[in-house]
């Protein structure tokens, strides 16, 4: 088995920050727990080699100028990941957590630390995935004061927040509070697009430490489906570059039929719009494709938590006390149907965000052409229709009707409502 970071697609700067940081933590445990002479100590055994070796390769013999010193050599409480989608964000948080982790260093991959934290089942990591489009106070509050604990396993107390730009203003808050008070032993986690005010707030910002990751190239990518995943070389390379760097999505592309199909739908919008009625058309059938993919994705979710709401609540039970149970416990299945509402809602904005993508990638492929750019497509199946509407719209064309996509998407993210935005954006693709 690899190590923790092997799933990190071209990020050696980042994993090598991590690394020297999970070793600089390790440090910190061993000066915590000092071991009797001739004492048996478990893990703490590898942690005092560990040291040793910190300290062997990074020994300071004197001062050191600032702009020399090197800021991913220690530990802190607070991190940032930034990067594009699909660079990597939660991946890097859940290897630096395993490594964290580690009974032998800095993830080794195989011992209990790194495998129960990479499987979602160590006591002392907690992962926090926004079901809908944000995350509430509650939920936050909640969390924090779970992570004050001490940690079970006498290692680090591991909160990670995927999608941190979807906190509420009063969970940031109540983060805030945290990270400004940290418990001993416990590492916040955050994983947002940017460091901008709009994804993460100033405060909180200024008190992280940000690990910035790439879009990793497309041969990355297709390396690492070949390697990891057993996936033809030309279909790899292929899938690579039509995700644009986005890992997740090579590998649905790579080995799922129905997302292959998907994709295929979106990049013949442009041959559909012939006409208004051709656009408004062409909407509705991305808003529909959109919602049934999202309703594909999260039936089974639904219907396994609400079965075990309803067992816990005694459905089933027969006798007075369990129709009782039953009658008082409508207002919490309509508290979980709210929340299965607000994951459907996310998940459809997710499914349609990813078509949108690809058809802004078939847009740049058409101006990169217009422009005669010595630049790959992105879609080598669909290069020669790119190639007519080049000639058609010529650059300026293609690049209005690259720049009506992206208005959609951040359309859709200030919360315009998808089908209003879709709508438009094929009126505008129609028109050029």
């Amino acid at each position: 088995m690899t190590d923790v970071f092997g799933d990190l697609v071209g990020q050696d700067e980042a994993v090598d920050t991590l690394r020297r940081a999970a070793a600089s933590a390790a440090a910190l445990l061993r000066a915590a727990v000092p071991v009797a002479a001739g004492a048996s100590a478990g893990g703490y055994d590898d942690l005092d080699a560990l040291a040793e070796e910190f300290d062997s390769t990074d020994t300071d013999p004197g001062p050191v100028p600032a702009a020399e010193a090197d800021p991913g050599a220690g530990m802190t409480h607070a991190w940032i990941f930034t990067g594009p989608p699909g660079s990597g964000r939660s991946v890097a948080a859940r290897a630096f957590a395993a490594a964290l982790q580690c009974v032998h260093g800095t993830g080794c991959g195989s011992c209990p630390g790194c495998h129960t934290t990479l499987t979602g089942t160590h006591a002392d990591v907690r992962l926090v995935v926004p079901d809908g489009l944000s995350i509430g106070v509650g939920e936050m509050r909640a969390l924090v004061l779970r992570a004050a604990s001490t940690p079970s396993g006498g290692r680090w107390q591991v909160v990670i927040i995927e999608d941190a730009d979807r906190l509420t203003e009063a969970a940031g808050n109540a983060l805030l509070k945290a990270i400004e008070e940290p418990p001993p032993r416990t590492v916040f986690l955050l994983c947002a697009p940017s460091t901008h005010p709009d994804d993460i707030s100033v405060t909180i910002r200024s008190r992280c430490r940000v690990v910035p990751l790439r879009q990793p190239p497309p041969a990355a990518v297709a390396e690492v489906l070949v390697r990891r995943d057993g996936v033809a070389p030309d279909v790899a390379e292929w899938a690579a570059a039509a995700a644009q760097g986005h890992v997740g999505r090579a590998r649905r592309l790579a080995r799922d039929p129905e997302a292959r199909q998907r994709r295929d739908a979106v990049l013949a919008v442009p041959r559909r719009l012939t006409g208004v009625g051709a656009a408004f058309d062409a909407a509705s059938a991305l808003i529909e494709a959109a919602e049934a993919e999202a309703a594909a994705s999260v039936v089974e979710i639904d219907e396994a938590e609400r079965s075990a709401l309803q067992t816990a609540l005694g459905a089933g039970g027969t006798g007075r006390g369990a129709a009782g149970a039953m009658r008082g416990a409508a207002g919490q299945l309509k508290d979980l149907e709210k929340r299965q509402k607000s994951r459907a809602t996310r998940a459809q904005r997710d499914a349609l965000d990813r078509a949108l993508v690809d058809l802004a990638g078939f847009y740049r492929d058409a101006l990169t052409m217009a422009l005669r750019a010595p630049v790959a497509p992105v879609h080598t199946d669909t290069a020669a229709l790119a190639g007519a509407g080049a000639q058609k719209w010529d650059a300026e064309g293609s690049l209005r009707r690259l720049e009506a996509v992206l208005e959609c998407r951040a359309a859709i993210e200030a919360n315009v409502k998808p089908r209003i935005a879709v709508e438009a954006m094929m009126l505008n693709l129609w028109r050029g």
